[in-house]
């Protein structure tokens, strides 16, 4: 079992790996009082406060919990069972990799011909699933590309590097800056997702869209800085903002409880051709 901190991807090939698959998910589900359309039940929550689901789940934007998982068959009898059965909510679509005949109990079709036609595709699924330096590195760049914007272009509120640490947290021994960055989405998602200001204004105080390893839940904001990229307003940007306050997740120390900093520049995020992030 790996210990917290760390994710575990759990890949079940075949009928006999994808049916015990489906077993383990659902003692899994029971185990951590997730139900099988992947929301934790309201009995649950107390408990799963205290617990680290992302060893075995992501958590998604709408607080949805989708197992770190992939099933693969040659044929699509078994996984349409799954698609078709009591938990099949819980897993995206794209995890569930089949092809449309089986290897007919004969081994040298399956590992060399059949078989081998679903290599490429598995491998990206699974790519997708725990990322690599080079994913990590472009997004981070992203960030620190956001954080400078404002310095090389222009836009309706220009907020400028030095007024974060001056103006945003009072005492300089207790900057903690947690950055966040939002929208995390790949390019042949980005069409089937919500993108307005208040979807991503939301998504920044999720834990998924965080570059540090924290549960701000479990502690309180003194200061937010929210730097905006491309065509937004700042009527837009208030109603956002209100919306967040209304959130009983998020909490503000008493001596601040409206310490937002709003930044928007012009200048949308640039894609990387051939990247993993969309372009926004």
């Amino acid at each position: 079992m790996p210990s917290e901190g760390r994710e575990c991807i759990s890949i079940h090939i075949g009928q006999a790996g994808a049916q015990i698959g489906n077993a383990c998910w659902e003692l899994y589900c029971l185990e951590h009082g997730i139900g099988n359309d992947g929301i934790v039940r309201e009995e649950a929550r107390p408990h799963h406060q205290r617990q680290s689901f992302n060893t075995f789940f992501t958590e998604s934007n709408n607080g949805k919990y989708v197992p770190r998982a992939i099933f693969v068959d040659l044929e699509p009898t078994v996984l349409d069972e799954i698609r078709t059965g009591p938990y099949q909510h819980l897993f995206h679509p794209d995890q569930l990799i089949n092809g449309k005949e089986d290897a007919a109990n004969n081994y040298a079709r399956g590992h060399y011909t059949i078989g081998k036609e679903h290599i490429d595709r598995v491998l990206e699924r699974i790519r997708k699933q725990r990322p690599s330096y080079v994913n990590l590195n472009r997004l981070i760049a992203q960030i620190v590309s956001s954080i400078t914007a404002s310095l090389r272009f222009d836009g309706a509120l220009n907020v400028d590097l030095t007024e974060f640490q001056t103006n945003l947290v009072p005492y300089p021994r207790i900057h903690f800056p947690l950055a966040t960055y939002a929208p995390v989405i790949s390019a042949d998602k980005a069409y089937h997702e919500p993108l307005s200001v208040q979807d991503i204004t939301h998504m920044c105080f999720e834990s998924s869209n965080q570059m540090v390893k924290c549960d701000p839940r479990r502690g309180k904001y003194m200061a937010v800085c929210l730097l905006y990229r491309g065509d937004v307003v700042p009527k837009d940007v208030n109603a956002a903002i209100a919306s967040v306050k209304t959130k009983r997740g998020i909490q503000f120390v008493d001596w601040c409880p409206t310490g937002f900093k709003v930044g928007i520049n012009y200048q949308p995020p640039t894609a990387i051709e051939g990247g993993d992030l969309a372009k926004v």
